[in-house]
């Protein structure tokens, strides 16, 4: 009787939220599925991952995204200020006010001011500078900017030279962006081999690469990038150049990455799981590849992802000095190289935005690297 009462009161279970694995989903779900659902619930993880994503869709399609091409220039708006978008109920819809630049006899510089009586109309894939989209494409559509081709509009103001600021950093993602990438690829695969064979043989062979490892870490870092950078010749191309720079900066990431997975690898060299690979008959790097490496999986994933940033913030401070890509090349690092001056920093605050860039991007980067890190984690809750 009693035990008929309480099954009778017992409250139905609640069920969760759709998108929540069951317990049965997770007992069969696929390692990389586990991982997703771990991440999903690091929400400033996933944001970070989605302005991340919008950021290198930018980059990639530079020349539908950006207003105007990258060196159009109109010497008459020098240093021209910010048009914010305004929107009316009336037509047009969207649209900046003018600016009007007169000449100040006193400074010998431009003086702007915001003429309200003006309204340039702003629209989305309007016609305008021609391009060839991934260099193949050819096209004239860009994605927003002003629909009256005579009249400019500079969204985040312009340059020295009249330049559209807004353009030059969408197609500087391009550059900027791409060095991280190329540049972990070179770091992991070095780090890979030469960490990987270091900790799997033991012996002469992880003395002589220890040693190399210990060579390169003594070396100041900044003075090293400053000095090879200096030593590419002049005279070469803006691709030569771009390789270059990215050889440079994976010259130095390598060797973080080579000391951890040896310092791993020591410690599983004896599990059974290994042993019983190479009783089998498996090859050392197969050994490494398919059965050791996997093993910390978590950390490797953790390490690429907060390495990004460190390659874009080298590419940045070199081209910054100087000693980087240089121009007609695009990137932040160039971009922010015309804010050297306090003069300028002065007259054209805006010029920092190229910094302002490079600030979410590495932000972003280390939130991705930690939800990652958590995801990865075989222990983690």
């Amino acid at each position: 009787m009693i035990n008929d009462t309480l099954e009778e009161t017992r409250p139905e279970p609640v069920e969760g939220p759709a998108s929540a694995p069951d317990k049965r989903s997770v007992a069969t779900a696929s390692q990389r599925q586990l991982i997703w659902w771990r991440f999903s619930r690091h929400k400033l993880a996933v944001i970070s991952l989605f302005v991340l994503l919008i950021f290198y869709l930018v980059g990639a399609t530079c020349e539908f995204v950006a207003p105007r091409a990258q060196d159009t220039a109109l010497p008459q708006a020098t240093y021209s200020p910010p048009q914010w978008v305004k929107v009316s109920p009336t037509a047009p819809h969207l649209y900046v006010n003018g600016v009007v630049g007169v000449p100040n006899v006193d400074t010998l510089k431009r003086d702007y001011r915001i003429d309200e009586s003006v309204r340039i109309p702003v629209g989305f894939f309007v016609k305008g500078d021609q391009y060839k989209l991934f260099g193949l494409i050819p096209g004239d559509v860009h994605l927003f900017g002003s629909t009256e081709p005579g009249a400019p509009v500079f969204l985040l103001g312009s340059d020295q030279q009249g330049r559209d600021l807004l353009s030059r950093l969408i197609y500087g993602a391009r550059i900027s962006l791409s060095v991280g990438l190329i540049g972990v690829v070179l770091s992991l695969t070095l780090g890979l081999l030469l960490g990987g064979l270091s900790g799997y043989f033991g012996g002469r062979i992880d003395s002589a690469i220890q040693r190399i490892i210990e060579f390169f870490i003594s070396i100041p870092t900044l003075p090293l990038w400053l000095g090879l950078a200096a030593a590419v010749p002049p005279g070469w191309d803006s691709l030569s150049t771009y390789f270059a720079i990215t050889l440079i900066l994976s010259l130095m990431g390598w060797t973080g990455m080579a000391r951890v997975i040896r310092s791993r690898l020591l410690q599983i060299r004896h599990e059974d799981f290994v042993l019983a690979a190479e009783l089998d008959g498996a090859r050392p790097l197969r050994v490494i590849g398919k059965h050791m490496l996997p093993a910390f999986t978590s950390h490797i994933i953790a390490s690429l992802s907060l390495s990004v940033p460190g390659m874009i913030l080298g590419e940045t401070s070199l081209s910054f000095l100087g000693l980087g890509l240089q121009p007609p090349v695009v990137s932040w690092g160039v971009t922010l190289g015309d804010a050297q001056s306090i003069r300028v920093l002065a007259e054209a605050p805006w010029m920092l935005f190229a910094g302002l860039a490079v600030v979410i991007t590495v932000m972003a980067f280390n939130f991705v690297g930690d939800g990652l890190r958590d995801a990865a984690d075989p222990y983690g809750t």
